[in-house]
């Protein structure tokens, strides 16, 4: 009888573990996590606009490079546009606890294929502060390292 809950302990055990979500590879660097210190704040009455520190403002401008996972905007198997992210599209940002990570949208200046894969980008970091409904952050002339 030992034997057989000890079987089915060890079966349990099996499953759960086989179960468990991947975990993607760790993609935050001390410039990610500058581009995170954005954040939302009521800066008239009513009115909700974003917030950019002024260690995020620093980087307007300046050439960074950023690895992250390619989050595609439209269909196809090349891009020059797309989204770029901590985390790759498997994983989806809108479950489990914490935040929805910032990204950033991404101009190549030629078209790279889509991989699933994380890759390493260099490029003109922009802020766009505009309230408008674009993205906020563009990675601007960018190249894969």
């Amino acid at each position: 009888m030992k034997s057989v809950i000890s079987l089915v302990v060890l079966s349990f055990g099996v499953m759960i573990v086989s179960a468990q979500v991947k975990v993607h590879t760790d993609m935050r660097t001390p410039t990610w996590n500058i581009i995170g210190l954005r954040y939302d704040a009521e800066i008239a009455p009513g009115k909700w606009g974003s917030v950019f520190p002024p260690a995020l403002k620093a980087l307007q401008n300046k050439v960074i490079e950023l690895p992250g996972y390619i989050i595609p905007t439209k269909v196809g198997a090349k891009f020059t546009e797309f989204m770029f992210s901590i985390v790759p599209i498997a994983s989806c940002p809108y479950c489990g606890s914490g935040d929805i990570p910032a990204m950033v949208q991404v101009k190549m200046l030629t078209a790279l294929p889509i991989t699933e894969k994380p890759i390493k980008l260099r490029g003109v970091f922009t802020i766009n502060d505009s309230g408008d409904d674009r993205s906020e952050f563009f990675l601007l002339n960018a190249k894969q390292l």
